[in-house]
C-alpha cells in the first residue's frame, strides 16, 4: 500500500534531506547527513533508501514530461495559456527556462552517493536486505545520469558524497556525455548484481526488471543515436529477454485498467504518488478549470476538472492521430473530450485522474515509468534492427491485439524501414503523455522531419539538447553553457 510505502519516507525526511549549499553550486548539494549523525543501523540505511528515491521523484516530478514529451511538437496551450511553456513548445529555449535546472537529479546522486559510501559498513539482519538498498541507490544514480545524458549532453560526474561545504572537487567541471552514458551503465550493471531475484515485490523501487529495462533503454539509445553498434544492441536484447521471461509481469487486457488500478502486474517500475504526501506536478496542468463548466452537474461524471487553470493539451493534430483508427481503445484512455451544449469543447490528457473528494481533485495517480508494454515494443524495435522483421511483427501483433481488439492486426511483407516506422506510430499511441514521445523521436531518427519547430534545423549546433540554467553556471565558474545556447 502507499501509505506503508512511505512510511519511510518521513523518516528519511529527518535524516538525510536537508540542503545546505545548492543556492552556491547548484550542482553538489551539502547533505546535513554525516557518520556521527546517522549510518547507524539498518533502519537508518532502508530510511535514506527511500529519502533517495523520493528526492528522484522531487527531480522529476514535473521535468519528467517536459523533458520527454513538451518538445514533440504533440503538445500546447489548452484552455489557458502558460507563458514559462512556449519556449519549449517552439523548442526555443534559453537558460531561464522551467526544465533547465539539473539541481534536483543531483540532489538525488548525492544521496545515492552517500548511501553507496556508508551502507556497505552497516550491520544488517538479512544480507539480501543490504543488497536491496545498494541496488537502488546504484538505479537511481544510474537513471539520475541517463536524464542528464539526454537533457544535457556533457554534465558533471559526481561519485563521492557531499557532507560539507570545504570538500575537494565543490565546484565540477562536465564531463563528456560518452563518459556520462558510460556512467550509467556501470551503474545499471551494478544494480543487477545487488539485486535479489524476487525484488518484484514493490514497483516503486527499483527491480531486477526495473533495472533490465533501464539497461535496455540505454543501450538501444547506444546503438541508435552514439554509434554503439552491435554490441549495444545485443546488450539491449539480453536485458530485456531477461524481463519478458519474468513471470512478475505481464500484459493486461484492459488498457484503461492500467491507469486506474495502479496495483497491476504491467507496471515494472512506478513513481508514487499520495495524498498530504507528494502529488504530481505536471498532471495539474492537464484537466479542465470548473469555472469553464457552466453546467456543474457536468464535473467529474462528464468533464475531469483540476485544481487551477488548464494550461496543456494535446494539439489538434495530435488528437487525430491518436483517434486515427476508430477500434483502437487507447484513444479515450489518453485523451478525452466534451462539448457542452451552447460551451467550450472540453478535451483534457486523461490518463492520471487521480482522486476526486468531496469536490477536491488529488492528483495521487501513480506515474509509471516502465510498463510491460514497452518491454514488448522494445523487443520488436530490437528485433526488428536485426532484421527479424517477422518475429517483430509478432511482439507488435501482441501489443496490437489489445489495443484494436483483433489477433494479427499487422500482416503482410514489410520493410524494417516502413516496420520502425509503426513501431514508433505504436510508441507515440501506447505511451501518450507518459514522458517517451521525444526521446522516441530522437532514437528513431525522426525528430526533425516529425517536429514542426525543428523542420530544417538539423545543422544547429546541440538543438536536440537543453542549455544549463543560469543559476548554475552563475553558482560554479567551472561550468560552461551548452555549446549552441
Amino acid at each position: 500500500m502507499k501509505t506503508t510505502y512511505y512510511l519511510y519516507t518521513l523518516i528519511a525526511i529527518g535524516l538525510a534531506c536537508s540542503w545546505g549549499c545548492e543556492s552556491d553550486l547548484n550542482v553538489n548539494p551539502q547533505s546535513v547527513i554525516t557518520s556521527s549523525s546517522m549510518w547507524q543501523s539498518e533502519g537508518d540505511a532502508t530510511a535514506s533508501m527511500y529519502g533517495a528515491l523520493a528526492q528522484f521523484r522531487s527531480a522529476i516530478g514535473s521535468d519528467y514530461i517536459r523533458w520527454g514529451d513538451y518538445r514533440s511538437g504533440y503538445y500546447g496551450d489548452a484552455l489557458g495559456s502558460q507563458a514559462s511553456y512556449q519556449d519549449i513548445y517552439l523548442n526555443s529555449l534559453d537558460d531561464q527556462d522551467v526544465g533547465t535546472n539539473w539541481a534536483a537529479l543531483y540532489k538525488a546522486i548525492n544521496d545515492c552517493n552517500l548511501i553507496l559510501k556508508y551502507v556497505p559498513e552497516i550491520a544488517f539482519s538479512k544480507e539480501s536486505d543490504k543488497q536491496f538498498v545498494l541496488a537502488n541507490a546504484h538505479f537511481i544514480r544510474a537513471f539520475s545520469y541517463y536524464f542528464l545524458a539526454r537533457v544535457w549532453g556533457d554534465a558533471p560526474i559526481l561519485l563521492s558524497g557531499f557532507e560539507s561545504d570545504d570538500q575537494e572537487d565543490l565546484f565540477p567541471s562536465r564531463a563528456p556525455l560518452q563518459e556520462v552514458l558510460n556512467q550509467v551503465a556501470v551503474d545499471v550493471d551494478a544494480a543487477l548484481s545487488l539485486f535479489p531475484s524476487n525484488s518484484a515485490g514493490s514497483r516503486k523501487t527499483g527491480s531486477m526488471a526495473a533495472a533490465n529495462m533501464l539497461k535496455t533503454d540505454l543501450n538501444l539509445w547506444l546503438y541508435k543515436t552514439q554509434n554503439g553498434g552491435e554490441v549495444a544492441l545485443q546488450t539491449a536484447n539480453g536485458a530485456i529477454n531477461q524481463v519478458l521471461g519474468n513471470s512478475d509481469y505481464a500484459l493486461l487486457n484492459d488498457y484503461e485498467s492500467i491507469f486506474r488500478n495502479e496495483a497491476n502486474e504491467e507496471i515494472i517500475f512506478a513513481i508514487n504518488c499520495e495524498r498530504d504526501e507528494y502529488e504530481s506536478g505536471f498532471v495539474t496542468d492537464w484537466l479542465v478549470a470548473v469555472q469553464y463548466v457552466n453546467d456543474k452537474s457536468l464535473v467529474e461524471e462528464f468533464i475531469k476538472v483540476g485544481s487551477h487553470q488548464q494550461w496543456v493539451t494535446f494539439t489538434d493534430e495530435f488528437e487525430s492521430f491518436l483517434y486515427e483508427n476508430p477500434n483502437d481503445s487507447r484513444a479515450r484512455v489518453s485523451l478525452d473530450f466534451y462539448e457542452e451544449v451552447g460551451n467550450n469543447r472540453f478535451k483534457w490528457i486523461n490518463k492520471y485522474l487521480g482522486e476526486w473528494i468531496d469536490n477536491t481533485r488529488y492528483f495521487t495517480s501513480d506515474i509509471p515509468i516502465y510498463r510491460y508494454a514497452e518491454a514488448l515494443l522494445f523487443k520488436a524495435e530490437i528485433e526488428n534492427s536485426m532484421g527479424n522483421t517477422s518475429a517483430a511483427m509478432g511482439y507488435l501483433n501482441t501489443l496490437a491485439e489489445r489495443a484494436y481488439g483483433q489477433p494479427n492486426h499487422y500482416t503482410g511483407e514489410l520493410s524494417q524501414n516502413n516496420l520502425d516506422q509503426i513501431i514508433l506510430e505504436e510508441r507515440l499511441k501506447e505511451f501518450a503523455a507518459e514522458g517517451k514521445s521525444w526521446w522516441d523521436l530522437i532514437r528513431f531518427g525522426e525528430v526533425f522531419e516529425r517536429v514542426a519547430t525543428l523542420n530544417g534545423r538539423e545543422s544547429e549546433q546541440n538543438i536536440l539538447f537543453w542549455p544549463v540554467n543560469v543559476e548554475s553556471i552563475n553558482g560554479n565558474q567551472n561550468i560552461e553553457q551548452t555549446p549552441g545556447y
